[in-house]
């Protein structure tokens, strides 16, 4: 058994969506959310903008869109055969390190002792792989700290791509945010130089229906409706805030990208510099780079918004970079059952970073280390918040790795801000000033939160 030194919080796969509204009083209306209508209501079938490289000179091939199953990275198999001792070992490893060092002695109120003995009993009784995984995974998930989790050798593989920036997946290039409630999904970005992108979505748009079946079936998201074979194309039924539902046709091609910022200046009526950057995530390596760039290319700013609302975490090898463009100093502790380790950080300015006013965007889908960057600038004296109140997740996970190839993410620690008396994990992060609208509402033109941190930055 082997501890990864990296501390690692958890990335909200799902990223589930709430579906509160807290409008700032007197901010510029958004347009209704997007209504589903069945695809059929639009007859014509659309050609494709866009023809990806690859798939020049080649037949556009439609698939069934029930049959157009794709995997996120093309290694995502099925993990190898776990003999029953190892299983047993690995249980018993899992169970040993939980009791050693998992945040909350009392293992957060519930009943270890039976947990324990109720899923070891089933191992021992005899399950295939796939079942010991969810097995220990669901020993794991019944501690109830919505954090701590249990990587099988194939999940570990999958994260291990994302944190380096290289996944993999074969589909139109869309990073989307589900909204089962309302019957559709809702892009929070196209990746450059995609089919999506070509096709003309944007941050915003909803994808209601694929090949004319609603891409959310029994309340899930179908996301394996919009994936498939490369250069085949699939037909989606798309509607942009405050528009009428189209029909665009999307070649779709592999995809190898990190996850990318967002980053523009705002028009503003005084003519002040004001910079955004929108970070979808700390899981992801190349996103320090990339909010340096963006810094180096702003120039001087007079203001700067930092959009954290949909970051689920990630790692503090990410988030330590990102904190010293704009802080410095002890931030804050790391806090475990046996002793306490400073958040320190040494200031890396570009331009005035350090000194320029900043706002930082939240929402009930900023979770950990999205949670822990915006409340220790504003512990540090150095942002406002705008948004709503974040949910409260900032225990930090470290990494055990076993002799399966599984890794245990255990809540280890958490954190304490260096000034403040609060105590995140009961409060989450509260907004200075509440302004939100969900997703699929707005565009970035009228964003109800950005328009709200303009004005808080006197612009």
């Amino acid at each position: 058994m082997n501890r990864r030194a990296l501390a690692i919080l958890v990335v909200l796969s799902s990223l589930a969506c709430n579906f509160l509204t807290g409008m700032l009083e007197g901010s510029t209306p958004t347009p209704p959310p997007p209504t589903p209508i069945p695809a059929t209501a639009t007859p014509a079938i659309p050609t494709p903008a866009y023809i990806p490289a690859a798939c020049q000179n080649q037949p556009l091939a439609t698939v069934p869109a029930a049959t157009a199953l794709a995997e996120p990275t093309p290694f995502l198999l099925d993990n190898p055969d776990v003999p029953p001792e190892l299983q047993l070992q690995v249980f018993d490893d899992v169970v040993s390190v939980i009791e050693d060092v998992y945040v909350y002695p009392d293992f957060n109120g519930v009943d270890w002792e039976g947990l324990k003995k109720t899923h070891r009993e089933k191992i021992e009784a005899g399950v295939d792989t796939k079942t010991f995984y969810e097995t220990v995974q669901a020993l794991v998930a019944e501690l109830n700290d919505d954090h701590s989790y249990l990587e099988s050798p194939v999940e570990v593989a999958v994260s291990e791509a994302q944190l380096a920036g290289t996944d993999e997946f074969v589909g139109i290039g869309a990073f989307i945010l589900p909204f089962e409630e309302k019957g559709h999904v809702t892009l929070i970005f196209a990746y450059p130089n995609s089919p999506a992108e070509h096709a003309g979505l944007k941050a915003h748009d909803s994808i209601l229906a694929a090949d004319g079946l609603p891409i959310i079936q029994d309340g899930e998201a179908r996301i394996e409706l919009v994936r498939g074979p490369e250069c085949s194309a699939v037909v989606l039924t798309v509607q942009s805030p405050g528009e009428a539902p189209r029909q665009v046709m999307v070649v779709r091609e592999r995809i190898q990208s990190p996850m990318v910022i967002q980053a523009s200046l705002l028009p503003t009526s005084d003519g002040s510099r004001v910079g955004y950057i929108f970070l979808p995530t700390f899981f992801d390596q190349t996103i320090p780079d990339q909010v340096r760039n963006a810094l180096e290319n702003f120039g001087p700013l007079d203001g700067l918004i930092l959009d954290n609302r949909l970051n689920g975490g990630g790692s503090s090898s990410v988030v330590e970079p990102l904190l010293s463009f704009f802080a410095s100093g002890r931030l804050g502790s790391f806090t475990s059952r046996r002793e306490s380790n400073p958040l320190t950080i040494e200031a890396d300015p570009i331009h005035n970073s350090q000194t320029v006013p900043l706002v930082i965007l939240v929402s009930e889908d900023t979770v950990s280390f999205g949670e822990i960057f915006s409340g220790v600038l504003r512990d540090a004296g150095r942002a406002k918040i705008v948004g709503e109140p974040t949910l409260g997740n900032v225990e930090i996970l470290h990494g055990y790795e076993f002799d399966d190839g599984s890794i245990l993410w255990i809540a280890e620690e958490t954190f304490v801000p260096a000034n403040s008396s609060e105590n995140w994990e009961e409060t989450g992060i509260v907004p200075d000033v509440i302004a939100h609208a969900d997703w699929d509402t707005f565009t970035f033109e009228n964003d109800p939160s950005i328009q709200a941190a303009v004005r808080l930055l006197g612009h």
